[in-house]
């Protein structure tokens, strides 16, 4: 039986940068100054080239990794031969002077525990992704990297020889280290800390507080909660896959992608999330960005864009680097960006349907709704009849898929309402005759022999994806036609550990070897919406198994032995369950906490 493989990480961040922190201290991963940056620690991707940040003792020990409750400030205790000792590190996010304090800074609190313990430091950031080993320079107080792009700093209380040489000390009191990049802390270091570490933990309590939570599950989508506010790029709005590049889909599989992008085909899950959990602030900040995307694109849209809109994202192979367990190869950009995928103007429209139809946004803000209606609906009508590479982003080939279609059904659903709520009727009319063109083409990929709707027009394979005709009420939930399509769907691609394949016929890379979460959960919410409850609670509670120690879920799951795999943590499989969580809860009418 080959080995389980969880990723024994946790994630800090302050919706700037994340930061991964394993359960040996390390920082596996960082990227300054934005999510797609160059990694300043990359061990995750290669341990020689990657850098190393750690705090480990001199002799065997074993670690036990927690989130301070309701809060992205992490913990790791360390007991070793001579001791114990609590690691706890945070990136600092609090309300200041009227705006979000976030820097670019890590607070890193070593305290004994227990015994005297002997500790070394060891900070050894690299720049161009691990091509360059930065410089350290000695100060009084800290030590300084150069060679980056620029200055990267660590103030600290321990003595900065032991730092400098890594040389093991006796942890006899609590220490600090602040590492910043850029601009540095100029104030005073114990009382700073502890003062951003106070106020830190405040602002995620408060944030947690005023969110919308059933009590179904409630912990496990409070974390899911925490992981996804700190994937959005505040600066903008955008919301990132995953903070991690290129790590596999499965072991061997060479299916290596960099995620550190926004997926407008995604868009529509990710407003679901925010807005079940009543975080508007979010949405908001998420609705600028694509509006943004919108006006600035004339005919198409593509399927994923820099954090900051960026359109080119070329995609390229980094040789050096050795990869996540010696997968090769490791990718920054994502070819992706050249595809065609035609559900995106769908999912535009929904996201932006409530800047129109949502009363909290002021009128100013959706008195131009005839024209953006106008302008996505332009789109849709251009690509309807377009195949293109859906929404696995198949490389090599193109089918007018049954997905791209529904959202596009959908987004012409949206159209719809939109302009009989400004009482637009030739607006309503092409919409209503661009969602019944859309019908069509979903009607082309249903297979009366087997009563279920494949992947494709003229296609056999089954696809999850169609599990979205039920969730989006295309398929009457209680009509016997979306019961059959259900039961199809599951004999076939439901695993026997409740896990969910995307599809099973060979891509571009083969067939595949690992279920996709998220699929998983999709398959949770179509129980419950066809009304088989019972097997949605206990489908939702098993898929809980597949979180890591700190409920962290993966993109990929290896259906034989429960591995966790792909680029991690995944923020899409946590919005899966934050929507399977809801979609339960509602149905079983359980009490929402404010």
């Amino acid at each position: 039986m080959v080995q389980k493989h969880v990723y024994e990480t946790g994630i800090i961040g302050n919706c700037s940068f994340l930061a991964h922190v394993q359960k040996n201290t390390n920082i596996a991963w960082l990227c300054w100054p934005r999510f797609d940056s160059t990694f300043i620690f990359g061990s995750l991707l290669d341990k020689e080239r990657g850098g190393e940040f750690s705090i480990l003792p001199s002799s065997d020990y074993s670690s036990h990794q927690y989130y301070l409750e309701n809060t992205n400030v992490l913990c790791t205790e360390i007991t070793c031969e001579n001791g114990k000792y609590r690691v706890t590190d945070f990136a600092p996010r609090f309300h200041q002077y009227e705006r979000f304090f976030k820097p670019l800074m890590i607070i890193r609190k070593v305290e004994p525990l227990e015994g005297t313990p002997r500790v070394r430091v060891k900070c050894a950031p690299v720049g161009e992704y691990g091509k360059t080993k930065l410089r350290a320079h000695r100060g009084s107080n800290h030590i300084e990297y150069l060679g980056g792009d620029d200055r990267i700093r660590l103030t600290t209380n321990i003595p900065v020889t032991y730092v400098f040489e890594e040389a093991y000390f006796v942890l006899n009191e609590t220490k600090y280290m602040v590492l910043t990049y850029g601009q540095p802390l100029e104030a005073p270091l114990l009382s700073t800390s502890e003062n951003f570490l106070r106020e830190t933990v405040a602002y995620w309590r408060l944030w947690i507080k005023h969110s919308s939570i059933a009590t179904f599950y409630q912990p496990y989508v409070i974390r899911s909660a925490l992981a996804l506010k700190i994937h959005q790029y505040e600066d903008t709005g955008a919301i990132i896959a995953a903070s991690t590049t290129s790590l596999p889909e499965s072991d061997g599989s060479g299916r290596n992608w960099d995620y550190r992008y926004c997926w407008l085909r995604d868009t529509y899950y990710v407003i679901s999330a925010l807005n079940h959990i009543g975080h508007f602030e979010e949405m908001e900040h998420y609705f600028n960005y694509v509006a943004d995307i919108s006006v600035s694109e004339d005919f198409r849209y593509q399927p994923l864009y820099g954090i900051d809109g960026t359109k080119d994202l070329h995609e390229i192979v980094l040789h050096d680097l050795e990869g996540y367990l010696g997968n090769k190869p490791v990718r920054i950009g994502n070819q992706a960006y050249e595809h065609i995928q035609n559900d995106i103007y769908g999912q535009v429209m929904i996201s932006l349907m409530p800047l129109y139809t949502d009363h909290r946004f002021v009128f100013r803000e959706r008195k131009d709704s005839a024209k953006w209606i106008e302008a996505v609906l332009s789109k849709i009508e251009r690509t309807i009849d377009e195949k293109d590479a859906g929404i696995w982003e198949f490389r090599n080939f193109a089918n007018t898929h049954c997905y791209s279609n529904l959202f596009q059904w959908a987004g012409c659903s949206a159209a719809a309402k939109v302009a009989r709520s400004i009482g637009n009727k030739p607006l309503e009319e092409k919409a209503l005759f661009l969602k019944n063109k859309a019908a069509g083409h979903i009607e082309s990929c249903y297979d009366p022999q087997r009563r279920v709707y494949t992947n494709a027009t003229g296609s056999s394979h089954l696809d999850a994806s169609t599990l979205q005709l039920i969730m989006m009420n295309y398929l009457d939930p209680t009509s016997q036609r979306a019961k059959d399509h259900l039961r199809a769907l599951e004999s076939e691609l439901r695993t026997p550990q409740g896990l969910f394949y995307r599809y099973l016929h060979a891509d571009d890379f083969g067939k595949p070897k690992t279920t996709f979460l998220i699929c998983a959960f999709w398959y949770v919410e179509a129980l419950a919406c066809v009304g088989r409850m019972d097997e949605a609670v206990r489908a939702f509670e098993n898929l809980l198994q597949f979180s890591n120690h700190l409920m962290l879920f993966s993109e990929d799951v290896d259906e034989m032995n429960g591995s966790q795999w792909g680029n991690f943590p995944q923020a899409y499989s946590h919005v899966g369950l934050m929507n399977a969580a809801y979609r339960i809860a509602m149905k079983l009418d359980k009490p929402v906490f404010l």
